[in-house]
This record gives structure tokens, sequence and C-alpha cells, in this order.
């Protein structure tokens, strides 16, 4: 699983994380604060504004005097709706330009870590960090940053306008402060804790609702959907006890400071009118430090709010650094050597290779295998005998635990990778197809590919038939993984892509065991032609493959057991002759 870094650690970089996403903005950054000292300036004076309004306008009984200073209100609040409507516009900008800036890095570094990595940790839970993370993130950068500065700044000039007003009643004001801060403190690390905790329930509840509508089919095929609804629920519900308990806290800190700072003011109201009927200070002035200390007590409370927002925003930013952290251990050298012209020499040498999610058990187990530049190998055996770990480790999805592959003489580990897997033609078992045009799933390994070739690959595959009685030919769009075609469709268009890709090494898993008699003669025939000059690696039961191949591998239990022609094979392993055999009855049936 991804490792938790200790708090302190995962704060300190998630402000360093935040900081250098936000660094190449500095201009708006700057613009942003200049609006955020302009609105708070304005509103600061404001305080000054109803003083004199006051003391001189409604006290001196003058129409004119009165007039001035109201117009000297208005123009102020203009400027400070201007203000605000610069400082939004950049502050939210500069939110979803960072936020848009992470998504990319995250989801860059993730399209490149090892498959290993995605054995350990759900698939679904990760998109939740890409999405609810990164939503929390940016109301955070694009929001409650500017709202907690902004009452930051208005808290500082309040309190030393409290102290030009009238320094007796700040005092009051300032008693409180310790009573403020001491339960921010508290309730603000239960709170982050909560936060975390929360954000981890919810993406489970994200990852079960993709996991259950993706296999939508088998959960109602079996009538699940009773257990699922249980299951989910109870999801639902760990996921609203922890964001109660975040709430409850929450609540605690605001009424709090809420009760301890309008306390102070009412304090201070009391005071201070004693002093206005004493004829100690003037009622512009007690509405004016009325006015600092609303600002002042708001601000506070505001910044308590906002403090809740924050230790959420840490948690997800802590699990954005946990996924940029993770170390991609499948990696090209920092000198790859240069690959020759590839004609298809691959030599396995005793090699031996555990999942690391099934560290105690050899999947393979001291294999050393040598094929030829243009011949066809089929690899046999019964299931988990690690044919197609074979394929995964060609492709360095992993690494071997001992022993090493050589491509053209040279470690595979030794070269890049992107110059590697462009060596390689792949069709699985289960082909992959993406949401999108049947045009784009065919150029997958080609995008610029023009379309003569598509079609021509196609037709190769013996799919431009059923392609071309679409309505819409190529350009038909797809849902996701191909949902609308039949399998043995789907099949044929992984076949095509491979075709188009026109890499020198085909690996074909089962590529044709979702097609039907007529279709698979078809096929066989096409990859016939696209074998010539080409080394094939094929894992395949059925006989007509077995049968075409140069050389056969007999596969068991990680071990090389046999190698030969068909015929060869019959007379020398009995583990094939078996498995020939059963073949041939399933064919004859």
């Amino acid at each position: 699983m991804i490792s938790n870094s200790p708090p302190a650690r995962s704060r300190w970089q998630a402000v360093k994380m935040a900081a250098a996403f936000i660094s190449p903005y500095k201009r708006q950054v700057l613009y942003s604060l200049l609006a955020l000292l302009f609105t708070a300036a304005i509103t600061l004076s404001i305080g000054q504004g109803i003083r004199l309004l006051i003391d001189r306008g409604f006290a001196t009984s003058s129409t004119d005097l009165l007039t001035q200073y109201v117009s000297i209100f208005f123009l102020l609040v203009l400027a400070l709706a201007i203000g605000t409507f610069m400082r939004y516009y950049w502050v939210t900008w500069l939110g979803e330009r960072v936020i848009a800036d992470i998504r990319c890095k995250v989801f860059d570094h993730l399209i490149n870590l090892h498959p290993g990595f995605f054995e350990k940790n759900r698939s679904l839970e990760i998109q939740s960090r890409l999405t609810a993370d990164m939503t929390l993130l940016q109301s955070v950068i694009g929001s409650s940053v500017s709202f907690a500065l902004r009452n930051f700044i208005m808290m500082i000039g309040g309190i030393i306008w409290l102290f030009i007003t009238n320094a007796k009643l700040t005092a009051i004001v300032l008693i409180c402060v310790p009573l403020v801060v001491a339960p921010i403190l508290i309730f603000g690390r239960r709170v982050r804790k909560l936060s975390r905790q929360s954000q981890d329930k919810v993406a489970t509840v994200g990852a079960y609702v993709g996991e259950i509508l993706g296999q939508i089919k088998t959960v109602q095929a079996y009538n699940h959907q009773e257990i699922d609804k249980d299951k989910f629920h109870h999801y639902v519900e760990e996921a609203f006890s922890v964001a109660k308990s975040r709430t409850v806290q929450r609540a605690f800190l605001v009424t709090l400071v809420i009760i301890l700072v309008l306390g102070a003011v009412g304090l201070m109201l009391w005071v201070g009118g004693i002093d206005v009927i004493e004829g100690k200070i003037s009622g512009g002035e007690l509405a004016a430090f009325v006015f600092y200390s609303v600002i002042v007590g708001s601000a506070v409370a505001s910044i308590s709010e906002v403090i809740g927002e924050l230790q959420r925003a840490a948690g997800a930013a802590e699990r954005t650094i946990e996924l940029l952290d993770t170390p991609n251990q499948i990696a090209s050298p920092i000198k790859p050597l240069t690959l020759p012209p590839v004609s298809g020499n691959i030599m396995f040498e005793r090699i031996d290779f555990t999942y690391p999610s099934r560290p105690d058990v050899f999947v393979i187990n001291d294999l050393s295998l040598n094929i030829k530049a243009g011949e066809t190998l089929a690899l046999v055996g019964p299931s988990g005998a690690g044919k197609s770990t074979l394929f995964d480790l060609l492709l360095r999805f992993f690494d071997t635990c001992t022993g090493c592959i050589r491509l053209e003489g040279i470690d595979i580990r030794q070269l890049n990778i992107t110059k590697l897997r462009q060596c390689f033609a792949l069709v699985s078992q289960n082909p992959a197809l993406f949401h999108g045009s049947i045009a784009d799933n065919l150029r997958y390994a080609r995008p610029n590919a023009p379309d003569s070739e598509v079609i021509a690959a196609a037709e190769a595959a013996y799919a431009h038939e059923f392609i071309s009685n679409f309505p819409q030919g190529y350009h038909t769009q797809l849902g996701d993984a191909g949902l609308g075609l039949s399998g043995g469709q789907k099949q044929r268009l992984a076949i095509a892509r491979a075709i188009l890709a026109n890499a020198p090494i085909l690996l074909l898993d089962e590529a044709t065991s979702a097609l039907d008699s007529q279709s698979e003669f078809w096929v066989q025939q096409a990859l016939a032609q696209l074998k010539v000059n080409r080394t094939t690696l094929v894992i395949a039961h059925r006989l007509a493959t077995v049968k075409s191949a140069d050389r056969i591998a007999v596969m068991n239990q990680g071990r090389l057991e046999a190698l030969g022609s068909h015929a060869e094979l019959m007379k020398s392993s009995k583990l094939y002759s078996q498995l020939a055999t059963l073949q041939f009855q399933h064919g004859s049936r």
C-alpha cells in the first residue's frame, strides 16, 4: 500500500509542494496580493468613515458635511467592490491553474509507474485522489488561503486601529486572544487527523462504486445486488461516521471562538458605553471601535473556520504527495545503450521471478531459452505455468529477480524503455479497447498512421467488413472497454492494431481465443502473412497455432520442461502429449 509519511514531514512537504506549483505564476500571485491588500485597506478605512460620519456629520447637524461624508463612504464601497472583483478573479484563476498543473503532474507520474504498484493499490482509489482530493485542494488554494490571508491582514490592521482609537478598550479585546488561540491549536490537530480518515473513507466509497458499476453484468447475473447494497451502505456509514466526528470537532472550535470573541466585544461595549456617557470618548470613536472590534472578532472566527478547511487540504495534499513520491521501480537507465536494428533475437538467461504481491512463489524458476530472429515460438502449458509472465518481463512491466533477458544481445534493463517497447506489438487474451472511435483505437500505437494503412490493417485482421457495416464506420464511438462489440470483434480490432504497429516482434497471448472457427481461419491467414520476417511469441492452446509454430516451449510451474516441434514433443514430452490430446478432443467436438 501507499506509505504514510510522518505528519510533520508531510505538512512541510505539502507547503513545499504548493510553493513549487505556485512559483511559476509570480505575476498572478502579485496581482492577487495587491488586490487583497487593497480590499483590506478599504475595509479598514470604512471604520474611519463611520467615525467621521457620526462625529462630523450627525453631530454637527450640517447637511453639507453629511452629504460629503456619505459620498466618501459610497466611494469607499465602490472601491471595495472593484478590489473584491480583482481579488476573486486572480485568486480563483490561480487555484484552478495550480490544480490543473498538479493533476497533470500526478497523472504523468502515475502513467509511467510500474504495474506492480497497481497490484498493491486500487486504481479506483487512486482515481479518487485525482478527482475528490484535487477538488478540495482547488477550493483551498483558490479560496480558503486567500480568505485566511485576508482575514489575517484584517485582524492585524483592526488591532492597530483599535490601539489608535482607544488603548484601554483594546486591552480588553486582547485578553481573549490566548483563549481563542488555544482551542484552535487543540481542535485543529483533531480535525486534521479526522480529515485524513474521512478522505480515505470517501475514496473507498468511490472505488467500490467504480468496481461494481464496471462489473454490472456479473453483479446482476449472480443476483448480487442486495449484498453489494449492504456493503456500499456500510462503507457510506463509515465515511459518514468519520465526517460526523470531524464536524463535531469543527463545530466545537467555531462555537468556542464565537463565544470568546463576541463576549469580549460585549464587555468592551459596556466599558466603552460608560466612557461615552462620562464624555471621555465621542460616539464616533466608540462606533469606529465597535466596527474594528467586529472586524477583528469576525476575522479570528473566520480564520478558525478556515483552519478546518486547511486541515482537510493538508490531508489531501499528503495523499497527493504520497502518489508523487512513489518511486518508479521500472525506469530507463540514466545512460541507456543504443539498440541496434532489431531482428528479434531474444535470450532468457537463467531467470527467476516472483510477483511483488506474492514474493514467496516463484512464477518463473531458473528458465533459459533462446529465440531466433524470425521464428515463431509457441508457449504452451497449464494455467499458472508462467507463460504470460514472460511477456510481462519482456515488456519490462517487471524486472527479473535473477538472471537477465537480452534483446539483440543487450540486457533489456540497459535499454531505454520507450525504445524497448516499440519493438513489440501485443495482442492480449482480453483485448484492451478504449473509449473513443474505432479509428482512434486502431491508431493507438501509431497516432499519425494514414487512413489507408488503418483500413489495410483492418482488412488484414478481417475486421474491415464488420466495421463498414456500422453506420459511422471507422468513426463509430466505442463504449468503455469496447462496450457494444462482441468478443470476436474486439479481438480482431486488437489484432488490427498490432498489425498497424508494424513492430519487429509479435506477442500473441491467446490472440484468436475469442473468434469463431471461420474468423479464426481468416485471422490465422492474416497472422501468417504478418509473421513473415518477424519474431513471434504465441501463447496458445489451440492446435492450429501450436502446430504451425517453428518450435514449441512446454512450460510447467515456471520451468521450461520441453522444447521442440509438435512431432518431436508428441514423442518426448508426456505433458505436451496430454495437452495436445485434450486440444484434439476439444477441436473435434
